[in-house]
């Protein structure tokens, strides 16, 4: 399987890449340290990164029961971008987040929601309650548990006939097409790693077979049923660089590389494209039932 994506990939697939991790030493290793990267700025990371639309709300409620009362388990919930939503709907939530500051940050976001409980813990190590869950959602955080762990333990949190709803976000073609081809000449200058002539894909080409695959093995689940939303975000120079930093493969460069490629794609911006930039992404999302 491909190794979890550097900065060049992280142009077209975010930390949400549908990309699985090899379960060997070294790429484990590459997974966790890029995890904890998020925490350093999660104020930065909450102002920076983008909702979810509301028909993936709706559609969990159709398909995965979340909903008034339901008591859901969400893995990895940042700083509570789809904690927040699914508070106003009525669910109970724990939400398990490993980063310190970002739960602190969910906490407060999240202060006037009694029914939700941020814990900060990373999920593979924390010990699931005795009264399992109607429905474990995790958003665009899934990918970066444990392989070895994430999806027998989200079975084993679950009652029977409960959901597990996993979001994944990515960058697709779309919005100003031609920035996107042009800004790989910064990345290419400024990251090693970075392929030739490397391009977001079409939303039609994103595969999620290595998903569906992963749930089938576990034979924990039955099958998995996909909804898709692509939807534009239009940002300016200052926001657009501001959600590159939150991106874990764009922080991990070094710093010299990092103000090198920020110059140059804020240059390319303000120089060619009057200081806007469209990004298309591509929210995608997988609901099993445990068996």
């Amino acid at each position: 399987m491909p190794s979890l994506p550097g900065v060049a990939s992280l142009l077209r697939m975010p930390e949400n890449s549908t990309q699985a991790a090899r379960d060997d030493r070294p790429e484990e290793s590459r997974r966790a340290r890029l995890s904890r990267i998020f925490d350093e700025d999660a104020e930065l990371y909450d102002r920076a990164r983008p909702g979810y639309p509301p028909e993936l709300y709706d559609d969990l409620e159709e398909l995965a029961g979340v909903g008034p009362g339901s008591r859901v388990l969400e893995v990895g919930c940042g700083t509570g971008q789809a904690t927040v939503p699914l508070a106003g709907r009525g669910c109970r939530i724990t939400a398990v987040e490993a980063g310190p500051r970002m739960a602190a940050v969910a906490r407060r976001n999240l202060a006037g929601a009694p029914a939700v409980e941020v814990v900060t813990a990373e999920f593979e190590s924390w010990p699931l309650p005795e009264e399992p869950f109607d429905a474990l959602v995790s958003a665009t955080a899934f990918h970066w548990i444990d392989p070895a762990v994430r999806i027998v333990k989200a079975a084993d949190a679950l009652r029977a006939g409960g959901a597990l709803a996993v979001v994944r976000t990515q960058h697709v073609w779309g919005g100003t097409e031609e920035f996107f081809v042009e800004v790989q000449r910064c990345y290419e200058r400024f990251d090693p790693d970075t392929p030739p002539g490397l391009r977001p894909p079409a939303a039609a080409d994103v595969d999620a077979s290595d998903h569906v695959a992963e749930v089938t093995r576990s034979g924990r689940f039955g099958p998995t049923v996909f909804r898709r939303y692509e939807h534009d975000l239009t940002y300016t120079t200052s926001e657009y660089l501001d959600l590159l930093r939150t991106y874990s493969g764009h922080r991990a460069l070094p710093e010299a590389a990092r103000n090198g490629l920020f110059e140059c794609v804020a240059g390319l911006l303000d120089g060619r494209y009057g200081g806007r930039v469209t990004k298309r992404y591509l929210i995608e999302l997988g609901v099993s039932h445990r068996r």
